[in-house]
């Protein structure tokens, strides 16, 4: 393959000339949703042990939401890339370690949309809804405590599952950084 033709397929593909590292947009949108599910994951955490009836308990909340769907909107955008664009090949490995890798990553994005779906959901069947940066979005259903507390209490249990995942991923990180030194790291490293 020509060179000219080398870089306008790097320059499409969403992975950089060297083959090996994620184009600069893909990074920014990985670090940038990295950050807002932890943020996500603590804010969700700490509100659920506020009291009731505190101003900035609801003010909380509908920050929440609105982060949630802006991360849902990020990671959608970035699924349509990775199909769309691919991403560079991994480094040699173990197959369990291969396949370890692959499970978690799926599994951080199925979590990645089932957490807002969840959440949305159960907003839906309470009085209140969800306001997306102000902006009120449909109810899918009545106040309906029963139904609330169904999505709420799927939504919780995807919180834990996702922080365990977030960890995973991070330690599966260091330990290619760290202890196999392969360069993993730098794929996706601003």
């Amino acid at each position: 393959m020509s060179t000219a033709r080398t870089s306008a397929t790097s320059r499409n593909s969403g992975i950089d000339g060297a083959g090996e590292r994620f184009a600069r947009p893909v990074i920014a949108m990985h670090w940038l949703i990295a950050v807002a599910i932890i943020a996500m994951l603590c804010i969700g955490f700490y509100m659920v042990g506020l009291p009731r009836g505190l101003p900035f308990k609801s003010d909380l909340i509908n920050f929440h939401k609105s982060l949630g769907i802006t991360v849902f909107l990020l990671v959608l955008i970035r699924v349509l890339v990775r199909l769309a664009y691919g991403r560079p090949p991994l480094p040699p490995m173990r197959a369990w370690q291969r396949a370890a890798a692959s499970i978690t990553q799926a599994l951080l994005y199925v979590g990645m949309f089932a957490m807002p779906l969840t959440g949305y959901l159960g907003s839906s069947f309470n009085k209140y809804g969800t306001k997306f940066w102000g902006i009120a979005l449909p109810q899918w259903g009545s106040d309906d405590k029963h139904m609330r507390q169904i999505f709420f209490g799927i939504h919780e249990y995807l919180a834990w599952i996702m922080a365990a995942l977030v960890i995973l991923h991070f330690l599966g990180a260091m330990k290619h950084q760290l202890i196999d030194r392969d360069g993993l790291l730098r794929r996706m490293w601003p």
